[in-house]
């Protein structure tokens, strides 16, 4: 199972290193790029709940075998992107069927491994499943870096092979199907596909429209909206809702949601921002930014088991609360290091940015499903991984509005310093904050007027402002994570094996069936 969900890990940051070739190669804009990339969160989000659902009703090996299918079929067609008109579209539209494959299999897969493990040893197996399957994410970069330097579009086609040897061992391993006689909620899909889908468009498009735009405002609160309708339609439905909401009545499964929620804001946008910065203001080859990526990731592999360690002795709050201190303290460090414009300087703080992060999301996930008591543990991954993936979709959009924002203000003073004309700065400056963030140094402008002789002159200073208004997008990471820290006070703390367990002398106490009107009890009472 953890070969089966290597790829999904792997596919969630292999892009954000090959994003300048791709925007070259087929003439993308940054925005359509940031899409390209979010279709894939935002579909993650959107379905992660009705793949865990699945997974109960139709059982998991066969959910594993169906999302491993749809995901590679739809890799192989990424890497076949036309070029043209339609090639936004063909890779946005592929890439959010990846997205709908990763979210069948994943909780399918992790349902297995519950299964596969008694609840004795249960705590430290997730630790080691999270913990790696995290750690994957790290061999995106790496991977896409070589393949980048041979064509990007051998990205998505590196996921056959993998798809192919997880199928091998799927059938090997001789997995029982376990399914449950219920029905479907569809409409409680379709609603919460609808109200991430509209509230992220409003995130995303933000930079692109404006946020004093009134459609901006109308696909957040619309998208919200539906959100809570989702709630509210799921609470007064007492036979097999999509989401059992009734396990949000445990105070520290909420917590952990919640801390889960500010680490992902910062996780996975981090790959997208920091591979672009790399390369644009550090001048570094896709293979360089990769390396540079591995610094974040030597202190999130070490603290990720370290982390597990932790909560098998002493439960999850100790771990959490470590992971976002650290966190926020190295992105903020990290921040104030970027217009150094060293990569080398850069390391200890990226490091320790990376170990906050492994801190917190093995951990606070294995905590959640060891808490889901009363609930299956495919609907409560599928609760856990819906708010993970929809915080990184809205961490990517808001992130990427604020940089946009930021450089564009910065460019257009470094325009008007250049001696470029007033009416031309702000359509200039909008033009390069696209076209850098993209490809940094092969674009340079051409020509021997006084505007483009002007723009030669300015990219030395255009890289350093790039990696100044990089640093408002580290400091937010900072702050969202301080925000989890002051979350991880409010977990009651405790082992979920020890808050669950029966008095002394009775027997161990058994989760109920599956689905109960009544949520679990808080577990700080």
């Amino acid at each position: 199972m953890m070969f089966a969900v290597a790829m999904t890990f792997i596919d969630q940051t292999i892009v954000s290193i090959a994003a300048p070739d791709i925007v070259s190669e087929l003439g993308l804009s940054a925005s359509g790029m940031q899409w390209v990339i979010n279709a894939y969160l935002l579909s993650l989000a959107a379905f992660f709940a009705l793949g865990g659902r699945l997974a109960d009703l139709w059982g998991p090996r066969r959910v594993v075998v169906i999302g491993t299918l749809v995901f590679v079929v739809s890799s192989v067609l990424c890497g076949c992107v036309p070029s043209g008109d339609y090639a936004l579209t063909w890779l946005i539209v592929f890439r959010a069927l990846q997205g709908l494959g990763a979210a069948l299999l994943f909780p399918a897969a992790l349902a297995v491994v519950v299964a596969v493990f008694p609840v004795e040893r249960r705590g430290r197996a997730l630790a080691l499943f999270f913990g790696l399957t995290g750690a994957l994410t790290a061999v995106g970069p790496l991977l896409g870096g070589w393949l980048t330097a041979w064509t990007w579009r051998a990205i998505f086609w590196v996921n056959v092979p993998v798809a192919i040897a997880a199928l091998v061992l799927t059938a090997l391993a001789g997995i029982p199907d376990r399914r449950r006689e219920e029905s479907l909620d569809v409409k409680g899909a379709l609603l919460i596909v609808a109200g991430m889908g509209l509230s992220v468009l409003g995130f995303q498009q933000s930079a692109a429209w404006g946020w004093d735009n009134a459609a901006t405002w109308v696909c957040i609160a619309g998208g919200l909206a539906i959100l809570y309708a989702f709630c509210r339609y799921e609470l007064r439905t007492p036979r097999h809702p999509l989401v059992n909401l009734a396990v949000f009545r445990d105070r520290a499964f909420t917590v952990d949601a919640l801390v889960l929620f500010f680490a992902m804001l910062a996780f996975v946008p981090l790959f997208f921002f920091a591979s672009v910065y790399a390369q644009v203001s550090l001048s570094a080859s896709p293979n360089q930014a990769a390396l540079y990526l591995l610094y974040f990731f030597a202190g999130f592999a070490i603290a990720s088991q370290w982390g597990g360690r932790i909560l098998d002795k002493r439960g999850a709050r100790p771990a959490m609360r470590i992971g976002c201190a650290l966190g926020a303290v190295g992105f903020a460090l990290w921040a104030g290091k970027l217009t150094d414009l060293s990569m080398h300087d850069q390391w200890p703080y990226a490091a320790l940015a990376g170990a906050g992060i492994g801190f917190v999301l093995a951990p606070a996930s294995t905590d959640a499903v060891n808490r889901s008591i009363n609930s299956s543990y495919g609907e409560v991954t599928g609760i856990t991984q819906t708010v993970r993936n929809y915080a990184a979709s809205v961490g990517l959009a808001v992130f990427g509005t604020l940089l946009t924002h930021s450089m564009t203000d910065r460019v257009e003073e470094t325009l008007r310093t250049r001696g470029v004309p007033p009416d031309a700065q702000r359509p200039m400056a909008r033009d390069v904050t696209e076209a850098i963030t993209g490809n940094a140094d092969t674009r340079t402008p051409t020509g021997d007027g006084p505007t483009q002789t002007a723009m030669r002159d300015a990219m030395p200073a255009i890289r350093l402002d790039f990696a100044e208004a990089n640093q408002w997008v580290f400091y937010g990471m900072a702050v969202a994570l301080a925000v989890g820290y002051f979350c991880a006070l409010r977990h009651p703390g405790g082992r979920a094996e020890d808050v669950y367990a029966a008095p002394e002398g009775a027997a161990a106490h058994a989760p109920p069936p599956a689905r109960p009107v009544t949520g679990p009890p808080d577990a700080g009472s």
